[in-house]
């Protein structure tokens, strides 16, 4: 955890670059995290305001909740804000696990070699030995990016939610550890995603909330509160913030947090440039904090197995952020994505880095 010292520091800063706003009239449209290339650079903000930002951002993840719930704030403040929370839909579209064959359309079957596009389980993860508490997920670099539909995928029957502008953000756990909410079913695993879902519930709106899986649970009956895939797993959501629907166009403001503290909150923070949605629940839902060692970050379809397919020429940066229990440097694992959802963008190489600022980033283009 960051200190005092530090984060009063931090205040100081965000104190100062107020005070600038007033008189330089910036718009916070201006004040994103990462870099859309090709903006007007006139209205880019000056590297202390860029910092502020960003140290913001990072105050927020960090920022316990009054209680349960859901919140948000806007910058500089550091307080969250309680707002309503909504309900999911009683039979929640789901974001489910890789599946491969001769029926895939829209990506390359791992199977098949040669180039594949990311998702369905090929995608880069951070992988640690201990276990991890929080991970973030960002677009430090954005270019060439003009458009993106959702679309749906054979192997997955076709389904999500399809259109314009139709993709998710999704922080994914590892899904090959057992925990004491599987109640001795053998075989039973946990699996949680933090997600940011244009339209999950409402047209024009976006949904930020949590999906917490208990795979191969088996049997006729899931625990109350969860549903069954009809293949022996069990999901629920949890209750969900309301975020803009934000175009893809705009990727490189966007970032998102997951974090799980062992009999404490599960919590996922989204940010919009200066303003920060929060939804909070009971790490004992899956008592996830005791079980995650590996994370996968990225953009992709929305819902059902399906596929966000960006314009030709795209290309995005990706960065994983972690705080984990070892100092250890990360180790980046080619093919271990979680999610059945991909994009069409092909992925680079990916690098790993230790010290203060742990994680994995990679390049992903078409």
């Amino acid at each position: 955890m960051q200190s005092k010292k530090n984060f009063g520091a931090r205040r100081l800063i965000q104190i100062a670059v107020v005070a600038s706003f007033v008189t330089a009239a910036f718009a916070p449209a201006a004040f994103a995290a990462g870099t859309q290339v090709g903006a007007d650079t006139a209205q880019a903000p000056s590297m202390v305001q860029a910092q502020a930002i960003q140290n913001w951002h990072e105050d927020m993840t960090r920022t316990a909740t009054p209680a349960e719930g859901c919140y948000q704030a806007s910058f500089p403040s550091i307080l969250w804000k309680q707002v309503n929370c909504t309900q999911v839909q009683a039979v929640p579209r789901t974001h489910p696990l890789p599946r491969h064959g001769d029926a895939l359309s829209g990506f390359a079957a791992q199977s098949l070699g040669g180039s594949q596009t990311t998702g369905n389980g090929n995608d880069y993860t951070v992988n640690v030995s201990g276990t991890i508490s929080s991970t973030t997920g960002t677009f430090p670099t954005v270019t060439g990016v003009t458009s993106e539909k959702g679309v749906g995928v054979a192997a997955f029957g076709g389904g999500g939610i399809l259109g314009a502008n139709e993709y998710t953000l999704q922080v994914n756990s590892n899904y090959d550890t057992t925990t004491s909410v599987c109640a001795g079913h053998s075989g039973c695993t946990v699996w949680q995603q933090f997600i940011y879902s244009p339209d999950y519930n409402t047209k024009g709106k976006a949904a930020v909330f949590i999906q917490y899986w208990l795979l191969g649970y088996g049997g006729s009956r899931c625990p109350s509160g969860f549903g069954s895939d009809g293949e022996g797993d069990c999901y629920k959501n949890s209750s969900a913030v309301t975020a803009p629907d934000v175009p893809a166009t705009q990727l490189a403001n966007l970032k998102i947090t997951g974090s799980a503290a062992s009999g404490g909150n599960d919590k996922v923070v989204f940010t919009n440039g200066t303003t920060a949605y929060t939804v909070t629940a009971k790490d004992s839902v899956l008592k996830l904090a005791t079980a995650w060692h590996q994370s996968e970050f990225n953009v992709v379809g929305n819902a059902g197995g399906s596929e966000a397919v960006f314009n030709s020429g795209s290309s995005i940066k990706v960065n994983v952020g972690i705080a984990h229990s070892n100092t250890a440097t990360p180790t980046c694992v080619s093919n271990s994505g979680s999610t059945g959802e991909s994009n069409n963008l092909n992925l680079g190489s990916c690098t790993a880095t230790g010290g203060s600022s742990p994680g994995i980033s990679f390049t992903e283009s078409n």
